[in-house]
C-alpha cells in the first residue's frame, strides 16, 4: 500500500506542475494547434478536436508512468 500512496503523491505533484505551467501560458502557442488537429468553423458554430495533441500527451504520460514502474 505504501507504493500506491507514493504514486498518488507524485501523480498529484505532476498534475499541479503541469496545471501551473499551462495556466502561466507555457505551451499555449503550440498546444492544441498541431497539424492533424481537427478544427471546423462554420457560421456561429465551431467544432474542435485536438486528436494529435491527445496522442502526444498520451505518449508522454505513458513514458513518464513507465519510468515510475521501474
Amino acid at each position: 500500500m505504501p507504493e500506491l500512496g507514493k504514486f498518488l503523491v507524485i501523480l498529484g505533484a505532476v498534475i499541479i506542475i503541469l496545471g501551473l505551467l499551462l495556466w502561466g501560458g507555457v505551451g499555449t502557442g503550440w498546444l492544441g494547434r498541431l497539424p492533424g488537429d481537427i478544427r471546423i468553423e462554420r457560421g456561429n458554430s465551431a467544432f474542435y478536436f485536438p486528436i494529435v495533441t491527445c496522442i502526444i500527451i498520451s505518449i508522454v504520460l505513458s513514458l513518464i508512468f513507465s519510468l515510475f514502474r521501474r
